[in-house]
């Protein structure tokens, strides 16, 4: 199955489905099912800024799997989107009108249970049976 190594605290929030969408700089064709695996690294100031969820960080654990289903490029039209979705959450994003990427859009997460391994990369393959 296809994984995806994200910094905490962003990882967490996919996987308690507060962040719905992961933003990256490249674009996917990829539709499908993904395991979301938070990497040992983390954004300190954005773990100050997300404080009031109270997230259990698990660094370097494959934590949740989602669903891409869009690839999304980010534009002014789809920043209002985001602004509307969830300002407090997406403001990294909406705020950066130098910004240029992609939102993948994920639907159908899921929390579970903790596997430790190393993240990559990109899209990378973990052998994970549903």
């Amino acid at each position: 199955m296809k994984a995806l190594t994200i910094k905490e605290p962003f990882a967490s929030l996919i996987a308690n489905n507060i962040k719905k969408y992961e933003f990256r700089t490249w674009k996917t064709n990829y539709r499908g099912y993904v395991l979301i695996h938070a990497g040992k690294s983390v954004d300190k100031n954005a773990i100050l800024k997300f404080n009031k969820y109270n997230l259990n960080y698990q660094n370097g654990y494959i934590i949740a799997i989602a669903k891409i289903v869009d690839c999304i490029k980010v534009d002014d039209d789809f920043r209002k989107i985001l602004k509307r979705e969830n300002n407090y959450v997406y403001s990294h994003v909406i705020e950066d009108n130098n910004w240029k990427g992609y939102a993948f859009k994920l639907e159908e997460i899921q929390k579970i249970e903790p596997i430790k391994t190393n993240g990559k990369l990109s899209l990378w393959d973990y052998d994970y049976k549903v």
